[in-house]
């Protein structure tokens, strides 16, 4: 079904969007490092929450996707362009309630959470908070209409949106932060316009209808027929995403009790590691285009075979791109602003994720997106959570607390939770369960 070029097309572009993504949040985390320790931990705090937000946003765009790409590989344009609207009006309700919640009860979420934290710290994580709440209506619809666009095999569009995105969002935050002195609200604003701008840029675009997808006529109207078939793969997807991100939470809950230096140290660490997980995001975001539409088309040899071509992709890139952040490690730490001991341990962390990522990161966590276009949603659900509680916050505890290991402890029970999830998501493939799911059986 796909050619060598149009898997080229279809993957490069959103390797690209990654490498945006991950190397603009690092600049983020750069230019607040300006400010203050205080800054960065509050930022980073705050961005933990956002990452639970912004994954069950992501989730839920899946599903749709996932439901997308199925009509698309059927033929069925009428019933994608559907679906498109629908997205987006799942998107923008839930969103906006989550919105609310959050400059609501902002304070208390966040003492709830991290509990005592230092009174700076928390002024940093409060401004923060309030400014990428607003901006939560906008990242939803953003990601929901880039989800639409990649399941018609254009991820060309998201990515030059984007290179916009992140343009205004780097230089607002040079103006905000070193011209107009702003601090951490220097970091958020940016942030917000961007995101705004960007989703309206994607709206527009989703309603030309030389698009293969869609949004035709003018009403606006929920169909619960195929709403309920959004959500069905979505919900799984989103309580997935949802605790998992919540279950770092508390994992940096617990790294928020051994003080500023390892909360800082652990931002930091989070930004880089995000760098070499750049090929399987963008494989994951993949695997739905591709593994959707073959099931769409019926065809399950295709989906075997994409779903291992793509797969081995994934280890290649990932390991080529964690080699390199390895060797150049030293040098990516001096970028940011830190104490000798912050820095030590940041490198201890990196060294932790980075290097066993390569063996462990794309079975994880992109194996499964291929099962989720196959409508095998609740089986990833269920392991996932099951692998949070047990390794991730559990031994997180154990190591990191009872045994005094600090953050080395917390990373090493994450290498436990990869371990659990390699083990499972392969048999799961391998033994074909996932036929019936797909109407293969």
């Amino acid at each position: 079904m796909f050619t060598k070029e149009g898997l080229r097309k279809l993957i490069i572009p959103l390797i690209i969007e990654q490498v945006l993504a991950v190397t603009v949040g690092m600049f983020d985390v750069v230019m607040v490092s300006s400010v203050g320790e205080a800054a960065i931990s509050g930022v980073s705090l705050v961005d933990m929450i956002n990452n639970l937000i912004i994954a069950i946003f992501a989730a839920l765009a899946t599903g749709g996707a996932v439901v997308t790409a199925q009509y698309i590989g059927a033929k069925r344009n009428d019933k994608a362009c559907q679906s498109a609207k629908q997205i987006l009006i799942i998107a923008f309700t839930i969103s906006t309630a989550v919105m609310l919640l959050c400059i609501l009860g902002r304070r208390i979420i966040l003492s709830g959470l991290f509990g005592a934290i230092e009174d700076d710290v928390m002024d940093s994580a409060l401004t923060y908070f309030m400014i990428t709440a607003l901006s939560f209506p906008f990242l939803a619809l953003y990601n929901s209409s880039a989800a639409l666009f990649r399941a018609m095999g254009n991820s060309k569009i998201s990515m030059k949106v984007s290179v916009l995105m992140n343009i205004i969002n780097v230089t607002g935050n040079a103006i905000c932060i070193y011209g107009l002195k702003l601090g951490v609200a220097g970091v958020a604003l940016p942030s917000f316009i961007s995101r705004g701008v960007a989703a309206a840029i994607m709206l527009v675009l989703l309603c030309n209808k030389k698009n293969q997808v869609h949004l035709v006529g003018k009403s606006i109207r929920p169909d619960f027929k195929m709403i309920k078939k959004i959500l069905y793969i979505g919900i799984p997807s989103g309580v997935e995403s949802g605790i998992f991100q919540f279950g770092r939470i508390i994992v940096v809950s617990i790294i928020a009790g051994f003080g500023t230096v390892q909360i800082a140290a652990n931002g930091v660490a989070n930004t880089i590691d995000s760098m070499g997980c750049i090929a399987g995001q963008a494989m994951s975001l993949a695997m739905i285009t591709v593994i959707g539409q073959c099931v769409g088309a019926n065809d399950e040899e295709q989906v075997k075979f994409y779903t291992k071509k793509l797969l081995k992709i994934t280890y290649a890139i990932t390991a080529v791109v964690n080699t390199t952040i390895l060797l150049l490690l030293p040098l990516i730490l001096q970028l940011f602003s830190l104490s000798k001991e912050t820095r030590e341990l940041a490198y201890i962390l990196i060294l932790i994720h980075n290097g066993m990522a390569i063996f462990l990161w794309p079975a994880s966590f992109t194996l499964p997106n291929a099962l989720r276009a196959c409508n095998d949603v609740k089986f990833a659900m269920f392991l996932s959570i099951f692998s949070m509680f047990m390794f991730r916050i559990l031994f997180s505890y154990i190591l990191g607390v009872n045994l005094g290991m600090g953050a080395i402890g917390v990373w090493l029970a994450m290498l436990m939770d990869w371990v659990f999830r390699v083990t499972f998501f392969i048999w799961r493939f391998a033994s074909g369960r996932w036929r019936k799911f797909a109407g293969f059986a």
